[in-house]
């Protein structure tokens, strides 16, 4: 994932939470926000009852990984909030709920046959 498609401010994360409403699938909760920039944006949150800094990192680094894989409308900011059932999951199911859920809200571009 390229630096440029993440949300690191504070202010970022907080303007997107506020205006926007969740949608909450299984261990996932979505904040996502349309805008009119020609790039999508990708913010992750781990909360400390997940666990300490290295399982938090990892579960970080396996949702940019997860992320990286697909390709994506142009012109939202998405904020990822994980929940704590998390580390009952496997990277595969991470990855099923995740692809899932980022589909049912159209962020996902479609494959043309003439792409394939």
């Amino acid at each position: 994932m390229n630096k440029e498609n993440i949300v690191k401010k504070n202010l970022d994360f907080q303007r997107i939470i506020k205006n926007n409403k969740p949608y909450k699938y299984k261990d996932y909760v979505l904040y996502v926000e349309k805008n009119n920039d020609n790039n999508y944006h990708f913010g992750f949150s781990v909360g400390k009852k997940i666990g300490k800094a290295v399982i938090r990192n990892k579960i970080k680094r396996q949702l940019k990984s997860i992320v990286s894989k697909k390709d994506y409308q142009n012109g939202f900011n998405c904020i990822i909030i994980v929940g704590s059932n998390i580390l009952n999951k496997t990277y595969l199911e991470m990855e099923k709920n995740l692809l899932e859920v980022l589909t049912k809200l159209d962020l996902i571009k479609e494959k043309r046959d003439d792409q394939i």
